[in-house]
């Protein structure tokens, strides 16, 4: 009973922050079917809550979305960032680190937007799947994701655009619009990081225990944005060294980096509480913000 009223509070608390964000837009507007890339798909996206996470999720995105969370007038700062949660390519952890970053920074003046990039086609829980698939059976799980994750980095790259273009519909300069993401959504950003075009550079890129691997042959951009990261070394996926390889790409060209490497937090610590130094890594990336001057008007 005691369970089924935790679910039944966290799921009510879900309705609630998606009730307060704005506007859904769509990334890619136009008819079924015309998702760069992407074939039509007949399964439907799928929110719920992950007893193997314990948070809440999103599946099966085939239509990505940008989430839309605005600052009062009298806060506003001019400044914008996308959000990309992580979930391996195959889920959204959709509030830790999505949602409850876009308020923390929407109290901070920002205009947020949480991206919800195309993901691998699950089952029944997609959170149970990529568990058994990446502890047992990695190949497999490579399998899976592979031919998903240019996608999903072609939807962090036309997000950053999208935003810079519309700027003005949300009062933000397109000078002053920034990437983060987590995890996979880590590894969003990063490809955003390494592969924007000019119409579509963003002012920042924070890759947040970013599974960087694929990226270690990417040579730097000449006009590289400023990077800020934070992993734990204890990260039991063992990410954190890409954190160290991203900031010693980054430094190694001479642009300018940000790392925090926590001892202890895990991996996917995001948004949650644990009694550690990383329940305080958004603080520190609030301060780099305001060092680097986005957060004043």
């Amino acid at each position: 009973m005691k369970t089924l009223f935790v679910r039944t509070l966290c799921l009510f608390v879900f309705a609630a922050t998606l009730a307060s964000a704005q506007e859904v837009i769509p990334l890619y507007p136009g008819a079924p079917g015309s998702t760069p890339g992407s074939t039509p798909e007949n399964y439907p996206e799928k929110e719920y809550f992950s007893k193997v996470w314990n948070t809440e999720v999103v599946a099966n995105v085939t239509k990505p979305t940008l989430t839309v969370f605005k600052p009062s007038p009298e806060s506003k700062n001019g400044m914008a960032i996308v959000i990309c949660p992580g979930g391996g390519f195959m889920a959204l952890s959709i509030n830790s680190e999505g949602f409850d970053v876009a308020k923390y920074l929407v109290a901070k003046g920002v205009t947020a937007f949480v991206l919800k990039y195309r993901l691998a086609h699950t089952g029944e829980d997609a959170t149970q799947e990529f568990t058994a698939l990446y502890e047992k059976d990695r190949p497999k799980f490579q399998e899976t994701v592979g031919k998903v994750v240019p996608l999903a980095i072609s939807d962090g790259l036309a997000a950053v655009t999208y935003v810079r273009q519309h700027a003005s519909d949300w009062g933000v300069f397109p000078d002053r619009v920034g990437i983060i993401g987590f995890s996979a959504g880590g590894s969003v950003t990063a490809g955003v990081a390494f592969g924007y075009q000019p119409e579509g550079r963003p002012a920042f890129v924070a890759p947040i225990y970013a599974a960087a691997g694929r990226f270690k042959e990417a040579p730097v951009p000449a006009d590289a944005p400023p990077m800020f990261l934070a992993a734990a070394t204890d990260d039991q996926l063992g990410l954190a060294p890409d954190s160290v390889a991203l900031y010693e790409k980054w430094t190694g060209a001479h642009k300018s980096a940000e790392l925090h490497m926590y001892a202890k937090g895990g991996h996917g610590f995001g948004m949650r509480k644990q009694n550690l130094p990383t329940d305080h890594w958004i603080d520190r990336f609030a301060d780099w913000l305001e060092l680097q001057g986005w957060l004043q008007k």
